[in-house]
């Protein structure tokens, strides 16, 4: 059976501003706030959400994170085509 996950991300022009909102995130502030405050990608209205996929469905860098890295944990910066991202996996199967 193919694996999947679900995750949410924040997309950002700059890698400076990445570093920032994760440093603002492991402060304490709400992941879905920031996202829908600043992420430039259309799920940021959706608090960062990317409902769940599977691997293949979203770029490389996306997968290799997504697919590896612990559950409820910021990652990132990661940088693809579209900018930096913060990811979050909430949960992987």
């Amino acid at each position: 059976m193919m694996s999947q996950a679900t995750a949410r991300h924040i997309l950002v022009a700059s890698e400076e501003q990445c570093l920032n909102l994760k440093s603002e995130i492991e402060s304490g502030k709400d992941f879905a706030d920031i996202a829908r405050e600043h992420s430039l990608c259309p799920s940021g209205a959706q608090g960062g959400d990317l409902g769940s996929f599977r691997p293949g469905q979203m770029v490389p860098e996306f997968d290799k994170v997504v697919f590896s890295s612990d559950l409820n944990t910021v990652m990132g910066p990661v940088q693809t085509q579209f900018g930096y991202h913060l990811l979050e996996v909430t949960s992987r199967s």
